[in-house]
């Protein structure tokens, strides 16, 4: 081994590192730049963040848009719809009524409706209207006394046994007007079957014990039939609801209205509230011709009108018929126009609460054939 093999290897030293100064990092994390591109990031991350959630919430409100446009829309066709059908609704109760207003509609409703007139000598006792209900098999009636105190057509306010000194036909005008129920038909009885009916509530046998009618053989055939056969379960009569008053040495009758109007309700179905809107007319006789107010007054009333009052004008000069709306629309002048075939309507407004319509009988109406008046 050579001296060069033996030597020792000499120990070479490690290079001394520079020491870095204090406070600063070697590390990329821990510089500024790193900082910040960390904050961009972050700061990009978020606002994608935001993106995606803006983007939801316009699709969102987009939709909700949409949706509340559809229901709008269903909304407001809705409401046509529901305007279109009452629309049509009241057209159709409006004709009906117009319909159910005329002579002929209320002949129709005066079907069922009968007057009996109890008569004792000249003079009536009572008055039973009564209501024959064919499909129900019942038989309703309101026995009106002769001393209750009514219009009177032609005669004014009386005793309603009057109307029968001028006619049946002027019994059926007042029981008509006061009940604002149509009757047409009549049966004139004697007293002592009238008060039996009443006492036994049946009206079997009634028809025959007719002294006077204005029904024909055939009509009271089919009717003394229905009654004969009316269970008396079925049969309702009550007298009318009346308050007595003494004037004098006479004692009239003054009829509770309210209590009335529960018997029409239930009975003939009218409404007072619909019985209220009837015009209501106080006739005059401007002609002089004794009886032509009450003659004008039963054609009224049988064409649907209420008759508060018949008397004389202040004059009977009068050439041609005045018809005078005081309270609601000129057609109801100009329906009374019409009923009566003259006349011209005008309106005058008026603060009195008695009556809508003034009418005063001039020379030129004639009363239809076969009328028949009272004193005015």
């Amino acid at each position: 081994m050579s001296d060069q093999d033996t030597r020792i290897p000499r120990r070479v030293k490690p290079k001394r590192v520079a020491e870095l100064p204090r406070g600063y990092r070697s590390t990329r994390r821990g510089s500024k730049s790193a900082k910040s591109a960390k904050r961009a990031e972050k700061m990009d991350a978020v606002s994608t963040v935001f993106d995606r959630i803006g983007k939801s919430a316009r699709n969102i409100g987009f939709v909700l848009a949409i949706g509340l446009a559809g229901l709008l829309l269903a909304v407001i066709a809705f409401l046509i719809l529901a305007y279109a059908i009452n629309g049509v609704v009241r057209w159709n109760a409006q004709r009906i009524a117009e319909k159910a207003g005329t002579a002929a509609g209320l002949d129709e409703k005066a079907k069922e409706n009968l007057l009996i007139i109890g008569v004792e000598g000249e003079e009536a006792v009572g008055f039973l209207a009564m209501r024959v209900d064919r499909k129900g098999n019942q038989v309703f009636g309101i026995a009106i006394p002769d001393g209750a105190f009514l219009e009177v057509p032609g005669q004014g306010f009386e005793r309603a046994g009057e109307s029968f000194k001028a006619g049946p036909e002027v019994s059926l005008s007042m029981v008509s007007n006061y009940l604002t129920v149509p009757f047409r038909s009549y049966l004139v009885v004697p007293a002592e079957t009238y008060r039996t009916v009443l006492k036994n509530q049946s009206v079997a046998g009634i028809t025959e014990s007719a002294t006077a009618s204005d029904l024909n053989e055939t009509e009271k055939a089919a009717l003394a039939k229905i009654l004969a056969d009316m269970p008396q379960k079925n049969t309702a009569l009550v007298p009318l609801p009346v308050k007595p008053i003494k004037l004098g040495d006479q004692t009239y009758f003054e009829p509770q209205r309210a209590q009335v109007a529960d018997l029409l309700k239930s009975w003939w179905g009218v409404d007072a509230s619909q019985a209220a809107k009837v015009t209501r007319v106080i006739v005059y006789n401007g002609a002089g011709v004794p009886g032509i107010a009450g003659e004008a007054a039963q054609q009224l009333i049988r064409n649907g009108f209420r008759v508060v009052d018949t008397k004389n004008a202040d004059s009977f000069d009068y050439k041609t018929t005045k018809v005078v709306v005081q309270d609601g629309p000129l057609k109801q002048g100009q329906e009374i126009v019409r009923v009566l075939g003259v006349g011209t309507a005008v309106s005058k407004p008026s603060d009195q609460d008695v009556a809508d319509v003034i009418v005063i009988i001039g020379k030129d109406y004639k009363p239809p054939t076969g009328a028949s008046g009272g004193k005015q």
